[in-house]
């Protein structure tokens, strides 16, 4: 009876992306990157979660896209550590649960219907909790 050999494995490459789904890729990744946009002048409206949705389908329709944001110097590190490791830095965190803390009182002052209060705040808070279950980005040794 032959052992198969114990030695490296060949690991075939990742298939090619269909080209035919290129432009849907391409389409959620700038219609993602806009709706982030907006979010940072619309409370309420996240950025950070777009801007990694369109990292995300850039990656897969937009070389030229996902090379900028991945470079960028407000968007880039954020992405990079994402991708990564899953991580979040604790500025970050800290800065989105302070705005679902801002866009919570917005609700509560301007909202009539309860239901749509507590759904809302329910879904930050869910969003929060997750968040700052998120690991931390390691700490880069010092040259």
């Amino acid at each position: 009876m032959n052992e198969p050999e114990s030695g490296p494995r060949e690991v075939a490459p990742p298939p090619a992306r269909p080209v035919r789904w290129r432009w849907a890729w391409w389409l959620l990744a700038y219609v993602s990157l806009g709706v982030g946009i907006v979010g940072i002048f619309v409370p309420g409206l996240p950025t950070t979660v777009f801007v990694l949705i369109s990292a995300w389908a850039a990656s897969r329709g937009s070389d030229r896209l996902h090379y900028w944001l991945l470079n960028h110097p407000r968007f880039g590190p954020a992405i990079v550590q994402w991708q990564a490791h899953g991580a979040v830095s604790r500025k970050a965190k800290w800065m989105a649960t302070g705005t679902m803390v801002v866009c919570a009182a917005i609700m509560l002052w301007c909202v009539p219907s309860r239901w749509a209060q507590v759904l809302s705040i329910g879904c930050m808070a869910v969003v929060a909790i997750w968040l700052w279950l998120r690991p931390e980005p390691p700490v880069a040794p010092e040259a």
